[in-house]
Formats: structure tokens, C-alpha cells, sequence
């Protein structure tokens, strides 16, 4: 897909190096949802393969559990990403819509089974992630490694991308993902420092920045990460944010719109247009980050592909 065409999908407006952020309006009233956040239901013949070819494997994915809104467009195309060690999280984020509750004992056959979708589905770039399993001595990390190994076994010329929880800070753990060598590292930042207590309550935005670090200027891994917009954020607040990662070494950065899951949920505080998301891609640009994809949509998986082979 060309950078025209990931623009026009998805709102995203990729700044040159030398690109000033230019003013803009405020961002809108969260009063109703706008148009450009409205996306169409999944269907057809690919969606529902992809559909049974997950039931019949046991896997979940974070198109599902997150409801995304972009589930239906790209099951319709053949691609999903994972989410591994069972769909309860051992958290409890108030902007995230996977099921808090207790864990579930992991499945030895997952990285297999992963892999073998992998294939089935023709993907030439894989995206991992899980929920945050604190239960386990190592976060889960022993699992994250052993799909590495299942996906590259079956088929070696597949890329492959990890989004992992914090580890609790373990970089002993972070290690042990790190030695399996994946394309794309990435840990969402989210939101900013502010915010973390009333938005992620069991995280800590300096452990986070503390992973990133651990896991950048190592040669063939790029170092991602994501945010969300609309939580009560401030501009300034954002381009602390932005230094913030490009000192860690991250190279890539993705940044969305937050859409409230429920009404149990953090609510919206302002909804962002696209013309504002270049902006703010302007501004992380301007901070050093190497490639910012933004739009209402962009998500941190969504387009990864792409996102990654426009390096």
C-alpha cells in the first residue's frame, strides 16, 4: 500500500523530517461520535474464513477482545492479530475493553497453532500480543518467545512483530522475548504521565519508558510504540511525551483515537479530526520520532505491514 493510499485509509498524515507542527483548532466536542469514526460492520466470504479458521485453532485475537473498530476490515482482508495467553488480563485499564479476570492456565499448543494460521492465512507479517499475565514469574515471556520460534520454524520469511505488557519492569524477562530477535518490538506508552492514575492504574509510565530503552539499539529490532487521543491530554503534555520516546529509542509511533468501550469506561474527553492528527504527527516528527502513523482509526497493529515495510 503506498503512503497516499495508507493516508487516505485511515487519516494518516506521515510530515517530513523538516515539518513544522502548524496551529490548529481545538479538537471537538465529544458530544456524538463524528462521521469519520464511523466504519462498517465485517462480512463476506474472507471475513468468515478467517472467523472459523480462528474457532477451529482456539485463538483469540485483539480485534475481538479490544473491539476494534477495524475488525472488519481486516478480517475481510485475510489478517488479525494475535492475542496469546488466554483472553482474561490480569489488569484492569479503564480504557480497554479486554475482560479483566482470572487467568486461565496457558495453552502449550498456542505458538503452534499460531503458526500454523499464519500460514494458512498467507501473512507475510505477524503481530503478537497478549494480555498482561502478572501471574506468571516472567510476564509471559517464555510464551512470546516460543511463538517467535513457532512462526519462524514453519515459515521463515514471514516478519514478525511483538506488542508485550511491561513485564512488571523485569528486563530478565524483556530479554527473553529480545534473544528471539522479533522484526518490530513494541510497548504502548498509551497516554501520558498524568493520566496513567486515572486511566492505567497498575502501570507506571517510567517502567514503561524504562522497557523501551532495555530494548532499543539492538541491530534488525525496531522499537515501537502507541498512544491514544482524547483522554484530557494537552498539547505540551504531548510533545514531553514525544521526547520522552525518541530519548528511549523508539523509531516508530502509532497514535489513534480513544473510543470509550462502555459507559464503564473512561469517557471521551475530545475527539480529534483528521487535519489535527497530522498535526500532532507533525509534532512528534519535529521531536525526532523517525515514522509517525496517526489518524482516527490507526491502531497499533492496524496496517502494520505496512507500517513496517515503509522503513
Amino acid at each position: 500500500m503506498s503512503g497516499e493510499d495508507f493516508e487516505r485509509k485511515t487519516g494518516d498524515r506521515r510530515c517530513s523530517k523538516s515539518a513544522q507542527p502548524a496551529e490548529s483548532p481545538l479538537p471537538l466536542s465529544p458530544r456524538r461520535k463524528p462521521d469519520w469514526l464511523k466504519v462498517r460492520a465485517g462480512g463476506g466470504k474472507r471475513f468468515h474464513e478467517v472467523e472459523a479458521l480462528l474457532k477451529e485453532y482456539h485463538l483469540d485475537t485483539v480485534c475481538r477482545e479490544a473491539n476494534c473498530p477495524n475488525r472488519g476490515e481486516c478480517y475481510s482482508q485475510g489478517t488479525a492479530t494475535f492475542l496469546i495467553m488466554g483472553p482474561h488480563c490480569a489488569r484492569n485499564c479503564r480504557f480497554c475493553n479486554v475482560t479483566h479476570g482470572p487467568p486461565q492456565p496457558l495453552d502449550l499448543e498456542e505458538p503452534s497453532n499460531i503458526a500454523r494460521a499464519v500460514s494458512i492465512l498467507g501473512l507475510r507479517h505477524a503481530v503478537i500480543t497478549s494480555v498482561t499475565r502478572d501471574d506468571l514469574a516472567d510476564g509471559g515471556a517464555a510464551h512470546f518467545a516460543e511463538v517467535i520460534k513457532s512462526i519462524r520454524a514453519l515459515k521463515r520469511d514471514v516478519t514478525v512483530e511483538v506488542l508485550t505488557p511491561d513485564f512488571k519492569g523485569d528486563l530478565e524477562a524483556l530479554e527473553i522475548v529480545l534473544a528471539q530477535r522479533p522484526d518490530v518490538f513494541n510497548h504502548n506508552v498509551e497516554t501520558v504521565p498524568r493520566l496513567y492514575r486515572q486511566v492505567r492504574p497498575l502501570a507506571d509510565y517510567s517502567r514503561s519508558l524504562t522497557i523501551l530503552k532495555a530494548a532499543s539499539g539492538r541491530e534488525g529490532i525496531l522499537v515501537k510504540s502507541g498512544i491514544m487521543l482524547g483522554l484530557g491530554e494537552d498539547e505540551k503534555e504531548l510533545q514531553e511525551l514525544f521526547i520522552d520516546l525518541r530519548q528511549q529509542g523508539v523509531q516508530l509511533l502509532t497514535i489513534g483515537q480513544y473510543l470509550a468501550p462502555s459507559r464503564n469506561h473512561i469517557p471521551v474527553a475530545r475527539y480529534y479530526s483528521p487535519a489535527e492528527f497530522g498535526n500532532i504527527a507533525a509534532l512528534a516528527r519535529h521531536s525526532g520520532i523517525k515514522e509517525v502513523f496517526a489518524g482516527p482509526l490507526v491502531r497499533s497493529s492496524y496496517h502494520a505491514a505496512e507500517q513496517f515495510y515503509a522503513q
